[in-house]
């Protein structure tokens, strides 16, 4: 659109107005002063109502022109505009600070916002797992069938993604109190064993832009709540956020796997990857063909119940979950072992059925069960530390619990009785151990973007 065929002068002729109204189609004409700024407005009816009065078309615009007419700012919300082209306007000017005319607006003429840049943000939960731990990793299932049960609560990883307009990359890890700075995507990857998940991450996806990235989570590392994969689902999500042919939740799982599991080589299963992506209570059944992520539809009465007799418990102990793992791969050779691993996935199903029928008292039982066989599947799983906070937890309420993830330490869980429960807790908290308050989370990995002018502006950031 000429915008300068709206703008006439102050001085200018009423025939010069009706010029200026006719070559615009728009029915008005735009009074400027010597500086420029629009401080008047006329329209072909204020023309011809002044004709009408003995004006003759020699005479000056000024004469006619509405100083005191509507105009709006970049600023006015769209809404507004549009209220008030509904009411009796036909035509608001665009006015900037110095009040020149920047824009037309009609009912003819409103013009969609430009998109805006946008950044992405994710969130994804770690799980606690109630059974068949072992029975997940690919080299049991290749000849066995797997079955896991898990649940995600709410402690998250969070992601935040923002496209750069250059190659440049910025990943800044509050978890690792570092940042990975790089030129490129391919010099993005030099060995950087800090950052080797996410390198492992950008080298499953490789992204084709440069961006910054934000990461930070609720949890310590290394606690055995599938921390690996909640970073990795949250990068993930704030990728996917930003495609137009977004990927499946069965598919970033497994592009999760592939970056832990195949590109960074840690030994590990496939429940944490499902668990965090699809998110709530699940029955996981894993087969060579294909894995099987079942939601239980269990009565919301009792997932609170559950909820109040769930304990989680930090043992302060880090562990390698990739060496346990590994160590365990190798027990499994042990035809011992595969059997108390096919007796675990057989209590998982037990244990399933349990929750379906609200049977809770059976679960913490059943609980105390899955640590027993777990504890057998590695020497590296328990010590004597860790069986006596067990056996002491036990004897101040607890039905049953277990060690979260691949064992060696990270978070306990116990299930205990209500009228029980803040003994557990007392001893527990007597014994230099934090008690970390929960609840499920049903949503699984969440992304979502926003304009960057609502919530974050270049000027906040330097």
């Amino acid at each position: 659109m000429n915008l300068e065929l709206f703008l006439i002068s102050e001085s200018a002729s009423l025939r010069e107005a009706l010029a200026r109204i006719e070559a615009n189609h728009h029915g008005v004409a735009l009074m400027t002063d010597h500086s420029g700024a629009v401080v008047g407005l006329a329209t072909d009816g204020d023309i011809r109502r002044m004709l009408l009065k003995g004006a003759s078309l020699d005479d000056p615009i000024s004469c006619c022109a509405n100083r005191e007419f509507l105009w709006a700012d970049q600023a006015t919300p769209r809404e507004s505009l549009l209220k008030q082209l509904d009411h009796w306007i036909r035509v608001i000017p665009i006015l900037d600070a110095q009040r020149r005319l920047i824009d037309i607006v009609s009912r003819d003429r409103l013009p969609i916002s430009a998109e805006m840049p946008v950044y992405s943000r994710a969130r994804s939960p770690v799980r606690i797992s109630f059974g068949g731990g072992g029975s997940d990793l690919t080299h049991f299932f290749v000849n066995d069938s797997g079955a896991v049960i898990n649940a995600t609560i709410s402690l998250y990883s969070h992601a935040t993604l923002k496209v750069r307009q250059d190659e440049h990359i910025a990943i800044l890890s509050r978890d690792l109190r570092d940042e990975l700075r790089a030129d490129n995507l391919e010099t993005v990857f030099s060995p950087s064993p800090r950052f080797g998940l996410i390198q492992s991450v950008l080298k499953t996806i490789r992204p084709d832009f440069g961006f910054d990235l934000f990461l930070h989570s609720d949890f310590p590392m290394n606690s055995g709540l599938g921390g690996s994969a909640v970073v990795s689902a949250a990068i993930l999500g704030c990728f996917n956020e930003l495609r137009h042919d977004k990927w499946d939740a069965h598919e970033l799982a497994e592009l999760a796997y592939q970056a832990e599991r195949i590109y960074l080589g840690v030994a590990g299963g496939w429940q944490d990857q499902y668990a965090t992506v699809f998110g709530g209570l699940t029955f996981m059944e894993f087969r060579m063909e294909q894995n099987l992520v079942h939601p239980l539809r269990i009565h919301p009465d009792t997932l609170l119940e559950l909820e109040e007799s769930l304990i989680l418990c930090g043992t302060g102990m880090a562990h390698d979950s990739g060496e346990i793992h590994e160590h365990q791969r190798l027990q499994m050779q042990d035809r011992d072992i595969q059997r108390q691993v096919q007796a675990g996935v057989a209590l998982t199903y037990r244990i399933r059925d349990h929750l379906l029928r609200g049977r809770l008292l059976q679960f913490g039982q059943a609980l105390h069960e899955a640590w027993q066989l777990k504890r057998q599947f590695s020497e590296k799983i328990s010590n004597a530390w860790l069986d006596a906070l067990y056996d002491n937890a036990l004897r101040h309420g607890a039905v049953g619990g277990k060690l979260l993830g691949a064992g060696g330490g990270g978070f306990f869980l116990f299930y205990v009785p209500p009228f029980r429960k803040y003994g557990l807790i007392d001893f527990l908290e007597t014994s230099g151990l934090t008690v970390h308050p929960f609840r499920f989370d049903h949503e699984g990995l969440r992304t979502w973007t926003t304009r960057e002018n609502r919530n974050y502006s270049e000027a906040e950031a330097s």
